[in-house]
């Protein structure tokens, strides 16, 4: 079997690329030892696809997926690919990118399961589409998707009511939705080339005397401890996952840290590294 492939999620280099640019952002990745990124949360305007195209040539970094949603939530600016489809597949032409990823569905569904079985539906024909250009659809997961139906979770009904669309597995987010990474993983088999690598840590509780006094305070504490981590440095079974998801067919596996919590991104992403060097992954890089 060949090996996988790790890269960066660039969610959390956001505000990087607004301090220093695209072309500098993507070079620091590279001599942190990283070669493959996932784009999200940067703008696609002309000089930033152009920037991410020099880059990718430049420091032979590969462009594995975009981000994009079907449709942008009212009130939010940005593509879609229901009003941008040409626009954003020339991009991943440009990027020679074959992943399109939805990062989150519209806030506005959830909780209601017809409608997000319309969604569903769209999701659905959209991939088909997509498909024709030579050009995958995945959805990525959160907590939100392990609500049950008639005992059933969401995502696994996204899954059983689609064949074309894929998934990015969020393994943070499944924890934190209460199931094992490593199962869904293995449930969702054949159908996720994409996984966020993203650890899972209890926080310090750190108490006040005021928060002694008054409960409310305590428990927002005490229920909000949880936080994202580097790699290795939280509580998920990071090898157990990978070997998973090696055996589930995924092709890639992205490094990702919602919140640094005050520390440079870069140094996370070097803790995070080091940590899958050492677990014996240092030719996946």
């Amino acid at each position: 079997m060949t090996s996988g492939k790790i890269g960066v999620q660039m969610f959390n280099l956001k505000n990087k690329i607004v301090e220093i640019g695209v072309y500098e952002t993507l070079k620091k990745v590279k001599e942190l030892g990283y070669s493959a990124v996932e784009v999200t949360q940067i703008v696609m305007s002309e000089e930033n696809v152009a920037e991410l195209k020099r880059a990718s040539v430049d420091l032979d970094i590969q462009i594995v997926s975009v981000s994009a949603p079907l449709d942008t939530m009212p009130g939010m600016p940005g593509e879609s690919l229901t009003t941008d489809f040409d626009k954003i597949v020339t991009d991943c032409k440009t990027l020679n990118c074959n992943y399109i990823r939805i990062g989150m569905m519209p806030i506005t569904l959830m909780g209601n399961k017809d409608k997000v079985m319309e969604y569903i539906h769209q999701a659905e024909e959209m991939a088909i589409r997509l498909a024709e250009h030579g050009i995958e659809l995945y959805y990525h997961n959160h907590h939100i998707e392990f609500e049950r139906y008639d005992g059933e979770t969401l995502l696994d009904i996204m899954k059983n009511n689609t064949s074309k669309l894929g998934f990015e597995l969020d393994v943070h987010w499944i924890q934190r939705g209460g199931e094992n990474p490593v199962n869904v993983i293995k449930r969702f088999a054949g159908r996720v080339s994409l996984i966020h690598l993203k650890d899972y840590r209890i926080g310090h509780l750190d108490l006040s005397d005021d928060d002694f006094k008054d409960m409310s305070k305590f428990m927002n504490k005490f229920t909000n401890i949880i936080e994202f981590a580097e790699l290795g440095e939280g509580n998920l079974d990071i090898q157990a996952i990978i070997e998973a998801g090696h055996e589930s067919g995924v092709e890639y596996f992205l490094v990702e840290q919602d919140d640094t919590y005050g520390k440079d991104p870069f140094d996370c992403l070097k803790v995070s590294g080091d940590y899958l060097k050492q677990l014996g992954y240092a030719n996946w890089f």
